[in-house]
């Protein structure tokens, strides 16, 4: 990776099309629910506008000029007061296994509590297993139950980390 450039910047409106692509083509390659799931949400399509506002941000992982990865806090609706959901956690194949996620979850950690979040919530399926496992290294604890109105109802496994 010495001669890689990886650059993490916040999503950009000309990003959303390699974001969709990036986060659909994750899906794809794990075999993962489609339905009820960030797959087939429309916002998927616009997260540019999906993170325009004040509480959320979206980190965008760009790796020799190429959109590689993304992470997100977002005010999911119906969470308990001082709750965000980290959310649009995708890494391309090529760009795992390199510290990238960790980049940037550890830009989302910061970024919740700049933005005064004290609980990160998320969401995943088994079919997202390492992810789920490198969530428990970073100090996620499992939940009995869904938390907030994502929408997402394919997701079955549920983690909250207090900051």
């Amino acid at each position: 990776m010495d001669t890689d450039i990886l650059a993490i910047r916040e999503v950009q409106p000309g990003d959303n099309k390699a974001l969709a692509g990036l986060i659909r083509t994750v899906f794809e390659e794990h075999d993962a629910p489609r339905q009820n799931t960030v797959y087939s949400d429309p916002t998927t399509d616009k997260l540019y506008e999906l993170f325009d506002q004040p509480e959320a941000i979206l980190w965008v992982a760009v790796l020799n000029n190429t959109i590689v990865g993304c992470a997100g806090v977002y005010p999911t609706e119906d969470l308990p007061p001082g709750h965000a959901e980290l959310v649009k956690i995708y890494l391309s194949a090529q760009s795992r296994g390199r510290g990238i996620g960790k980049a940037l979850i550890g830009k989302c950690f910061q970024s919740a509590k700049e933005l005064g979040y004290t609980h990160l919530y998320l969401e995943s399926m088994p079919e997202f297993a390492t992810a789920v496992s490198m969530y428990h290294k970073l100090g996620f604890r499992d939940l009995p139950a869904a938390m907030g109105s994502s929408g997402h109802t394919a997701c079955n496994i549920w983690m909250i980390k207090e900051l």
